[in-house]
């Protein structure tokens, strides 16, 4: 099986942010239990351009061809189909392709920052001296925390930290991610347990 990871991040044409994205999830995958070597993980800038290559893909897929679209929820999630919850969301308002499955759509509720508040231990390690942990939400059912307070939150907590500087979604989420504990981000995700439960099954050798 062919496995390709679509993935909303950072902005169009750029190799340097596609580079780091491909590593840090790959890390990630792989720490998760994926096996090496048994997915690719395909930057897609924004987010519907991640749609737009997914659907392509998925058009002209063979036989052992299986895309798999991943993009933030961008707000809280109400339904249990996450290809309705794509088809409701203004903006977005993306039919579910012909022939795809439930296995090939996945969300980052409400964004990948959430899955950071998982394991605040390592975005601290990360950032070193000057990290502000108070300023990230302590709740830990992480899919409510609200995209903006997500982002909020790693801005504040970093705003004096001199080894990296205030938080940038570019410069710094591939790396972050490449760090945390994907048990950990289980635990707290269901949304992210659903995927790696996916992968498990359809990279298993």
């Amino acid at each position: 099986m062919k496995v390709k990871v679509y993935v909303e991040g950072g902005g169009d044409h750029n190799k340097d942010l596609d580079t780091r994205c491909r590593k840090g999830f790959s890390e990630f995958f792989r720490k998760a239990g994926v096996p090496r070597g048994t997915l690719s993980v395909v930057r897609c800038g924004g987010r519907s351009s991640a749609w737009n290559r997914f659907r392509t893909s998925h058009e002209n897929a063979g036989p052992d061809d299986f895309p798999i679209l991943l993009v933030d929820s961008e707000a809280p999630v109400a339904q249990a189909d996450p290809w309705e919850h794509v088809r409701r969301r203004p903006g977005d308002g993306w039919q579910r392709p012909s022939g795809a499955s439930q296995d090939q759509i996945h969300l980052m509720v409400q964004a990948m920052e959430a899955w950071f508040h998982a394991d605040k231990a390592k975005v601290q390690e990360y950032f070193g001296q000057g990290f502000r942990l108070a300023s990230l939400k302590s709740r830990t059912d992480i899919e409510n925390i609200p995209k903006a307070d997500l982002y909020d939150g790693m801005q504040m907590a970093t705003r004096d930290c001199p080894k990296k500087g205030e938080y940038s979604k570019g410069q710094h989420s591939f790396e972050i991610l490449a760090l945390i504990d994907p048990a950990k981000v289980r635990t707290a995700s269901p949304h992210a347990e659903r995927l790696l439960n996916v992968l498990d099954r359809v990279c298993a050798p």
